[in-house]
Order: structure tokens, then sequence, then C-alpha cells
């Protein structure tokens, strides 16, 4: 059996007049962690474009692979889930979100695995008719800081892990698991056919999701690919991309739903 094919999605740096370097061009790229993260589970990562026009589509993109990776990065615009009261601090980049909200549905519909890092696990949410928090403190959800820009992964806190849940299947159950935490939006109401996975410790904050029913697919709001350098304590983020979406991408190979 060949090693899995897992598509990343791409971060969108639009085009700027006033960039020195690719001026007012627009670049498309991944965070090199993420990608050696990935390929450390023991799959072959490819970034996914944006489709040209007249070039291969993205259903060629998603026959040709096994799985698909969210990656985190910027905020969900509140023109892409049904905000009632929009703040105009966080527009967010709503570009990005049709691109990763078709390729959500698309790997969906194949039948193939998917896992949502940070953002990512936004945006599984919004494509299930979910809602977010345009900002968690401003939203009066929390007084617990979910990131602070100084410290960056270096930012800790500790989340619950649903006792039964896929996740604690992967991770172990925990009242107390570290992770860090680079986030200042959050899920408001959960989309439909979602489950909790993890909670903050300090406010119930969901940290964690499952899509219930269908192939395989877990969004969680840390960032596992940064954790080769943090406390010991922190919640094992390799089980995620081993023996989660590289596993159910191994056995989509062989026609076996995980």
């Amino acid at each position: 059996m060949s090693l899995p094919r897992i598509g990343l999605s791409s971060c969108f740096d639009h085009a700027d007049p006033k960039r020195k370097l690719f001026t007012n061009k627009t670049l498309l790229y991944v965070e090199q962690s993420m990608i050696e993260w990935v390929a450390a589970g023991g799959a072959i990562v490819y970034p996914i474009p944006t489709a040209p026009a007249g070039g291969p589509s993205i259903d060629h993109w998603v026959e040709d692979l096994d799985g698909l990776v969210l990656h985190g990065g910027s905020d969900v615009a509140p023109t892409s889930y049904a905000c009632d009261n929009p703040d105009d601090r966080w527009p967010g980049d709503p570009i990005r979100d049709a691109y990763e909200l078709d390729l959500y549905r698309r790997f969906r519909s194949a039948g193939k695995p998917v896992l949502g890092i940070c953002r990512g696990m936004q945006v599984m949410n919004v494509a299930h008719g979910g809602t977010l928090h345009q900002d968690l403190i401003c939203a009066g959800t929390t007084e617990q800081q979910h990131r602070d820009a100084e410290r960056y992964e270096q930012h800790l806190h500790e989340v619950s892990v649903t006792e039964g849940s896929e996740l604690a299947s992967l991770v172990g159950s925990g009242a107390a698991w570290t992770v860090n935490s680079i986030h200042h939006q959050g899920v408001d109401r959960l989309g439909d056919g979602l489950s909790v996975q993890a909670r903050s410790c300090g406010d119930g904050v969901i940290e964690a999701l499952r899509v219930q029913s269908g192939p395989w697919a877990i969004g969680v709001q840390w960032h596992p690919e940064f954790f080769g350098h943090l406390d010991p304590a922190s919640i094992p983020g390799a089980p995620l991309i081993d023996n989660g979406a590289i596993r159910a991408a191994f056995l989509d190979q062989v026609g076996v739903n995980p």
C-alpha cells in the first residue's frame, strides 16, 4: 500500500501594492512545521492551491488525495456565517473562507477524512451551520485570554477531553491536558451533526469537535504541530495525525470507512 497523500489547505497573503517583494501579487503558503508534522505521521503532503481558470479543478485534487488538513491562520469572516452583529475590527478573510469551505465539503462528499487545526476547526463548524464569536472576550464569553501575541505558541492553558469521545480514544481523557492557545475567536453555536470533544477548563470554551457521522473528521482549537518544545504535560499531538487522519486515510485506500 502506498503512503497516504494528505492535502493541506493554503494560507493567503492577498495582493498588496505596498509590499516590496511580490508587489501586488497574491501569495499562497503553508507553515513549515505543519508540513513536517503531517509528514512525520507517514504521509506525503501536498499544499492545495486555488483552482485556476482552465486548469485542474479542485475535484482533481480531491480525487487524487486521501485526506485533508485545514490549516490555521486568519479569522473567519462574519459574512461566512450568520453573525448577528458583525464587528468591523475583525473582518476576517471571506476569500479564504470560500476556498476552504469548498475544499471541506468536497472532501466530505468524497468520503475522505479531514482534520481541522485552529481556524480549520472553526471552518468546520461554519460548514455545518454553526456560528462563531468574533472575539471571545468582547462577546462576554470569557475573561480568560486565549491568545498572547508576544508569547504566541508558548501561551498555554488546560482543556478537559470529553470522556468516551473519539478524541479521548486517541489521546486519553483527562481534566487537565495542557494545550497551546493562539486564537481569539471561538465556537458560538455548535454546527449540526457535531459533538464537543474537549472544552477549556477555565471557561468551557469549545476546544475540539467531531463530525458524528460519515468519514472521520475532527477539529481542534490548538496547534499540535507546535508541540515539540512545550510543557511535557501537553496533550499528545501525534495521535491526531498518526492514528487519526493518517489511519483514516489508509483505511479509505482499502475501502474501509473508519
